[in-house]
Formats: C-alpha cells, structure tokens, sequence
C-alpha cells in the first residue's frame, strides 16, 4: 500500500548481492556524542500524555519534479497541494507552512519519512533527499519557536524499505553484526540531524515507529537491543522509544501498524486515515477507500475514542499519491485539517463517543452464511493477506474453504457490524459449523482484553480448543469469547478470526451470540 515500493522504479533502484567489504560512515549530522548537558534544553512527553501524530512525506520537490511527475511525464499525484509553488523539500517556506497547519490541526509530533541509510551519505544518490530536506525542516521550526508558536515536535518514522532498497544495493540481515549497525546508523543519522530542542520523546526517549518487516533478509530481538544500547553511548544516555510495526514480531516500547487509511488499526498506536485511492501510481492494481466526505475519518475517530491508548497516528500528513493526505489540498481543502482538530481535542478532553446506534442495536445475535456470495446479517468476512478463501461445497452445503498461510495455520477473518457492540468489554459465544475435512485443531482469536495476548488484547484467545478428528461430517462448534472488545484491532479491521491447525478448513455458518 505505502507510496515507497511504486517509486523504486522511479529511482532506479534494485535489490541485489552484497558484498561485506563496506564500513558504515560515521554520523551524517553534528549533534551526536552528546552529553546531559547537550539535552538541558530539551522537553518530553509522558507515557501517560495523549499524543497526536502524524507521517510528513517531506520528498517532493517542484523544481526537479521528484515525486510530483511520473518518469513518463503524467502526473504522479492522487491528490494534490493547493499550490505546486515553492512546493518543496528544500524550502523553509514549505515547511514552515506544513508545520504551522499541523499545529492547527492539533498535531504534537510530526513523524518524517525517512530513507536516509547509511548508503544516501553521498549527495548524488537519489535517497539523499532525506537528509536535503532537514535543514529547511529545522530552520521553519525555529521560526515558528521564535514567533511563540508550537509547532509539532519531530520523530523518526523508519521506512524500512532503505533495509532492501539503498545506494549499496544490501538487504539487510538484521542478525549480523553488519546489519544491526546498518540498521542502526539509520536511526543515528536521523537524530544527529537535529538539536535535541526539536526531538519528540517519550519518557526522555526520541522516538522511532518502523515500517514493515518484509525488506528485511533475516531478523531478531538483537538488532532492536543493539540499537536501543548504542545510540545511549552516543546520545546522552537516551535509548531510543522503538515501536515496531505489527509484522516484526519483536519486542519494542510499543507496536504500530500501517493501514489505518483503510480501516481503522490499533495494536497499541492508533492508526486512523481519510481514505485511500492510489490511481496515479504506475503498475497498481485499483484500491479505493472512499473517503464517504469525511465520514470515513469521523466514524475511524470515533472507533479510536471508544477505546484509546495515549499515541494515536494519522496516516497521513500529505502522502498525495496514495490520496490519504489530511493536509490542506485542491480536492478538500482544510476539511480534514478541521475535523483533525475537532477530534484531537476530543481525546485530550477525555471525551467518550456514546454507543453506535443502528439495525442490530437490540439484536440478540449476528451471523453469516458463506457461500460464493455470501448472506450476511450482522458479520462481515474479510480477506486479508493472511485469510485468503475460495467457494466451496461439501455434502450439498455451499461454504467457504480457506488457504493455507504458513504451514499448516488457516485464518478466517470476521467483522462485527458496530452496533451490536455494547460495551466496552462484552462477553460472547460463537458459534461455527465447519466441515470436518482433516485433522487438527480449530480455535478462536478475538479483539479482547487479554493483556498477555498479541498487540494489546487483539488476538486473545477462546479458552477452548475444538479437535478435528477429518470423518467428512458437518459440525459444529462453540467457543466462549470473554471480555472482548471488538474494536477491528486485527488484520483488515477485523474483530475475531477462525485459526484452524489442519490441512483444510471449510465453515458453512457463523453466528455471535451476546451473553
């Protein structure tokens, strides 16, 4: 979905072997090897503070048409800037008015999108954007400081696409010495850009939320130690506050998620969007989350509000070719800049949405029948990367079969209509009847409140197991669902998934009870 993999081919970049004979270059910028002095000067939010975010694509640039033309000459944006002039990276102008509507729509940190590697140090590679653009960055902050204004501090957000993508052409192994330090002279790099005055922290630490896991070669926790123990050595004793992505599966001060202009996500950061639409990328397939004139965004808010952590992300800022902008545009001008004000006052009011009100408000339960289309009343299946399924039909009964993702594990993934939700934690019983066509075992996963459970409660897990014995019958199951929040936390804003241990998985029906 993100912007990054389309433009690979825009910079000419492709993935290949590596060979170890490089050394990573010292710190691009100034301010490392710092003391407690040094960060005197600097603020920090609390973990208990409410935090509003957002991704700043700061890599176009009008004079050189980076980003805003395709190679081809057409226009590579979705959506588009109210004015191309000065529309740039190297512009303190540009960033001055960024931030300053920011600020306006209630913002606090400014997360910037960076591909800064240490294989960009040179000023002829066509990443080196990255670290172009962070003079004028830091200068339009200062001017803003001086005027008595509160601009949003600045983050990291890693794009980790710089992990497969870069000048060296190295995928990195995150697992060896090699490629914890590339890994890490990214994050240092960032930060030895920018005085400690401007740095968004938690708890004292800058803060780093990282992209997917995919452009990696191998990983584990080490390289996240590693870098959390070497940047204290450099930094004044501040380790960095990381929170991976959900697909890292490592342990980080917290997890965020990518998607969020899709549906709703939250593993522990909220993630919230307009909408979605990347028609101007080459070589897409067609993906639309019609922004539904703001309702889309209010009704993500509202989900967010009903159960919030203290950071939420707004995806994002101005990411124009893929249409999930928020900024101040020709398509909607500031309304998404208005209505992100309105609901960030909200949360750090502490305001509570009441329930959702609609058809199965007073219903006693909610189903599906899968099929080749399926009858929904209440539940909605998602397809995801991870629960893909065909049609199927076993002894005479239509229903859906799901494919394998790794291994033996099949998912089918489940969506609650909003206004059967009652509560903030209900208890539920589920219902399936599956087609008993292998051995194994078939549980559910949740949104729930189990905190011991993957991202913040989303994957808790029904306290019983069914056994698939494979005799080729119809059954069916029932799984006791305890303290669940149903808050579309899982893949594809789903509320509960079936994860079936076996070579073959096939449900008819499902149906949700409330207790």
């Amino acid at each position: 979905m993100k912007k990054s993999l389309a433009m690979l081919v825009y910079f000419g970049v492709i993935s290949s072997s590596f060979g170890a004979d490089r050394e990573i270059p010292s710190a691009f910028g100034p301010h490392v090897r710092l003391t407690a002095k040094d960060l005197s000067d600097s603020s920090s939010f609390t973990s208990t503070n409410k935090i509003v975010g957002t991704y700043f694509f700061y890599w176009y640039d009008v004079y050189s048409g980076s980003h805003i033309r395709n190679p081809d000459g057409t226009d590579a944006l979705t959506t588009h800037p109210l004015t191309l002039e000065d529309f740039s990276y190297k512009s303190v102008r540009w960033h001055k008015q960024q931030l300053s509507d920011m600020e306006a729509a209630g913002i606090d940190v400014a997360l910037m999108v960076f591909w800064g590697s240490p294989a960009e140090h040179a000023t002829n590679t066509d990443l080196h954007w990255s670290f172009a653009g962070l003079p004028p960055l830091l200068q339009a902050r200062e001017e803003l400081l001086r005027e008595g204004r509160k601009p949003p501090r600045i983050g990291l957000f890693y794009d980790t696409s710089t992990l497969q993508y870069n000048h060296w052409h190295y995928r990195a192994d995150l697992t060896t010495d090699f490629g914890r330090k590339f890994f890490y002279g990214t994050v240092r790099d960032f930060y030895s850009c920018l005085p400690p005055k401007h740095w968004a922290m938690i708890e004292g630490k800058p803060i780093v939320l990282m992209y997917a896991s995919a452009f990696a070669a191998k990983w584990d926790q080490s390289f996240i130690d590693y870098t959390k123990t070497e940047f204290a050595k450099e930094f004044g004793g501040r380790a960095p506050w990381i929170a991976p992505q959900d697909s890292w599966s490592v342990k980080g001060d917290g997890t965020c998620a990518w998607g969020g202009a899709l549906t709703f996500r939250n593993p522990g950061i909220g993630e919230i969007g307009p909408g979605y639409d990347h028609a101007a990328v080459p070589g897409r397939k067609p993906l639309v989350r019609e922004r539904e004139g703001g309702k889309f965004y209010e009704e993500s808010w509202l989900k967010f509000l009903r159960r919030p952590s203290s950071f939420v992300m707004i995806e994002t800022w101005n990411e124009f070719h893929e249409g999930t902008d928020i900024a101040e545009s020709k398509e909607y001008g500031r309304q998404y800049i208005e209505l992100t004000r309105k609901y960030s006052d909200l949360f750090k009011s502490g305001w509570k949405p009441p329930r959702p009100q609609g058809k199965f408000t007073a219903a006693k339960s909610v189903s599906i029948q899968l099929a080749a289309e399926n009858v929904e009343s209440g539940l909605r299946q998602i397809e995801c990367e991870d629960g893909v399924t065909t049609p199927a039909n076993e002894a005479g009964r239509e229903a859906r079969r799901v494919k394998p993702f790794r291994q033996s594990s099949r998912h089918l993934y489940f969506a609650v209509d909003d206004s059967l939700k009652w509560a903030d934690t209900m208890d539920a019983t589920l219902e399936v009847q599956y087609f008993d066509a292998s051995k194994g075992s078939l549980h559910v996963e949740f949104d729930g409140s189990d905190p011991a459970a993957p991202f913040n409660g989303a994957y808790s897990r029904s306290a019983n197991d069914v056994a698939l014995t494979g005799d080729k019958s119809w059954k069916t199951a029932r799984f006791e669902l305890r303290g669940a929040r149903f808050l579309n936390s899982q893949n594809g804003g789903a509320d509960f998934r079936l994860t079936g241990e076996t070579t073959e998985l096939v449900v008819g029906r499902v149906t949700l009870e409330r207790r």
